[in-house]
């Protein structure tokens, strides 16, 4: 626009010139008509000049507004993305962790049920053994008094031997003992009958079949003839087991002699 202007006041120039063939004064006013209106448009021009110029400038300074925060907006989700992303493989690692913590505590879970499956079977079996060796002592001991309440003394007496050799640790064993004892007095042979009591009552003092022992000791002894030993046998019983239905019987005896 600017450039324009001298060509512009060149054409006034020669406008002017081609005036001078009419009046000074009608030419001279209308150069200054045409001057005031040129300045006028010039003035214009310059104004929207200016006014674009200024909004372009806030157009720029917004541009460049928006292109700034634009900016922080992408550096704003770029550091919310590589927070994100921390996030990520922090829990990505966690996860790991806890997925390696499981599968131990699976390992170890697992074997803790194999040991405890073998434990639990190596106790049902020793309690499966357990039942059978009870019950094939029970038999045994069945047996063996069957023998001498039938009276077959001999038969009984081996029985109980190897009762008392095959259960060894059975609560049964003092009385097998004394059946032996019994046996033995049953067959009439009476000092044999009573080693065999004395060998209950020194082994096993605490056992119900302790005052038995020693009143059949004292019927050995009375049957050899010894009727001091029997006594003293009797008074011993009365003095260990005084409540026992064994020492009415050798009180009752003292009573008789």
């Amino acid at each position: 626009m600017r450039r324009g202007l001298p060509v512009l006041l060149l054409w006034c120039a020669a406008g002017a010139a081609h005036a001078g063939l009419f009046d000074d004064d009608e030419a001279r006013k209308q150069v200054a008509d045409l001057r005031t209106q040129l300045f006028a448009q010039v003035d214009r021009i310059t104004a929207d000049q200016k006014a674009l110029d200024e909004r372009l400038t806030r157009m720029e300074s917004a541009q460049r507004d928006r292109a700034l925060d634009l900016a922080q907006m992408i550096d704003g989700l770029k550091q919310e993305l590589a927070r994100m992303r921390g996030q990520i493989e922090v829990l990505v690692n966690q996860a790991q962790t806890i997925e390696r913590r499981q599968k131990d505590l699976y390992v170890d879970m697992d074997t803790r049920l194999r040991k405890l499956e073998q434990v639990q079977n190596q106790a049902a079996e020793k309690a499966a053994q357990a039942e059978r060796e009870a019950q094939a002592e029970k038999q045994a001991y069945e047996a063996a008094l069957n023998q001498f309440k039938v009276g077959n003394y001999q038969s009984a007496i081996a029985a109980f031997q190897t009762f008392m050799v095959n259960f060894a640790n059975s609560p049964l064993v003092p009385s097998a003992q004394y059946w032996v004892g019994n046996s033995y007095f049953a067959l009439r042979d009476y000092k044999v009958a009573i080693a065999a009591q004395e060998k209950l009552v020194k082994s096993w003092p605490d056992n119900p079949k302790a005052p038995d022992a020693l009143l059949n000791m004292a019927s050995a002894q009375a049957e050899l003839g010894d009727q001091k030993a029997a006594r003293e046998t009797l008074r011993v019983l009365m003095q260990k087991y005084p409540g026992s239905p064994a020492a009415d019987q050798a009180k009752q005896r003292l009573q008789r002699r």
